[in-house]
């Protein structure tokens, strides 16, 4: 199974306010108001591809460390492991809520399918 990070720009035009791949400094969540173009939607697609390519890249690591015959890694580094893998699917289910946001529902898919 092999998993790829995708970009998003082809997506949907959005309806409402998106969210961002990235949170305040007091950890709340940042949304910006946007047609799904410009600078800002540009770069948190960006940030987005990056997220999720690194949770791909780590994912495979963590793989091969768990892999019969690999070599036993130290209570410090399953602990980084770890972290790291926390970080990785915390930035995976943003992406994920964003993009599902940015989804039209079934009442929209209609009113598209019936303009047409």
């Amino acid at each position: 199974m092999s998993e790829h990070a995708t970009p998003w720009s082809e997506g949907p035009a959005m309806q409402g306010p998106r969210l961002l791949p990235w949170a305040t400094a007091e950890g709340k969540p940042c949304y910006l108001s946007t047609d799904g173009r410009g600078y800002v939607a540009t770069l948190a697609d960006n940030i987005e591809s990056v997220q999720l390519g690194m949770g791909a890249e780590l994912l495979e690591y963590a793989r091969d460390t768990m892999a019969p015959g690999a070599k036993i890694l130290s209570a410090t580094e399953y602990c980084w492991l770890a972290c790291r893998l926390t970080e990785a699917l915390s930035d995976a289910l943003r992406v994920a809520d964003s993009r599902g946001q940015r989804l039209p529902g079934p009442e929209e898919e209609e009113e598209a399918g019936e303009d047409v």
